[in-house]
């Protein structure tokens, strides 16, 4: 009896070996998987940029962009010096206003004005991009129609200083109604605004064709008007929007040209979705309370 207990001690000592390998073993096995999941779960986060917020939330009326002074040189006998708007269903992403009249001499003729501007405002969207960015590339659409004009001649282009933060200039011929008229477009583009304004004027019952540079330089100085109204529509170059990303829900339209410049039903599904989340929130922790829930063409 003495002597079989050292010998059952040995062996239960043998038996215990296997079992902490065994133990280690899966130890060692667990440490890797854990391992390997925490180094692949970064690679799945995805970080989206925001596009910047839109610059200008306003447009300025139309119809008052350009001063009574500036109208009377360039229009003498404007059939209505208070102009005439252009029809739009959503006045805070297009709006326009032109001024017509002749200016009869008599036996010296008469001479005909045509003016008139017009603006168009880019929300940011983060699947179409700034508002800055959109206004680009409708300023370059804007100078490739004026350009395409239909019995166009003499088309010239060139770029302008000191209108906006980036204008065009086009000017050319044009014969109708037997007469030669001079036409001068300035597309310009302030912040996420384009600004198109087109100056034309012809001589009438043998009155003189006026001078393609007076033409010219009175489109570019009603442009300069326009584009600052721009900025004191909205105080100065006041941001639309804290938030970059986040487009001004537009009022309610049925024209194209409209939604053009328009908050994408995406951004607006996404606003309601918050709003109702943070109404269940209140609702939960009061019990009591419920919570209260944004062309004229050239």
């Amino acid at each position: 009896m003495h002597r079989s207990a050292p010998r059952l001690t040995r062996i239960l000592a043998c038996a215990a070996v296997p079992v902490m390998l065994v133990v280690a073993g899966c130890s060692s096995d667990s440490g890797g998987d854990k391992k390997s999941g925490s180094s692949s779960a970064p690679s799945a986060q995805k970080t989206e940029v925001k596009v910047e917020s839109a610059k200008f939330a306003e447009l300025p009326d139309p119809c008052d962009a350009i001063s009574s002074d500036t109208i009377s040189s360039l229009v003498p006998k404007a059939k209505s010096k208070a102009g005439t708007p252009a029809t739009s269903s959503d006045t805070s992403a297009r709006a326009g206003c032109s001024w017509n009249g002749l200016d009869d001499n008599g036996v010296k003729g008469s001479q005909y004005r045509w003016l008139d501007v017009g603006f168009t405002r880019f929300d940011s969207d983060q699947a179409l991009g700034s508002g800055a960015k959109r206004a680009q590339g409708d300023l370059a659409n804007q100078v490739a129609k004026t350009k395409a004009a239909e019995g166009a001649k003499k088309v010239a282009e060139a770029t302008v200083s000191g209108i906006g933060e980036q204008a065009d200039k086009i000017t050319y011929d044009l014969t109708k109604t037997s007469e030669d008229f001079k036409y001068a477009t300035v597309v310009a583009r302030t912040g996420n605004v384009v600004v198109t304004l087109t100056y034309n004027g012809a001589g009438y019952a043998g009155a003189k064709t006026p001078s393609g540079d007076d033409i010219l330089k009175g489109a570019e100085k009603a442009a300069k008007e326009a584009v600052a109204a721009v900025a004191d529509a909205n105080g100065s170059g006041k941001k639309s929007n804290p938030s970059a990303g986040t487009s001004k829900s537009p009022k309610a339209t049925k024209s194209p040209a409209s939604a053009k410049s328009g908050t994408s039903p995406k951004s607006t599904a996404s606003a309601k979705s918050g709003a109702s989340l943070k109404s269940t929130a209140s609702a939960s922790a009061t019990s009591s309370k419920s919570a209260k829930s944004t062309s004229h063409s050239g």
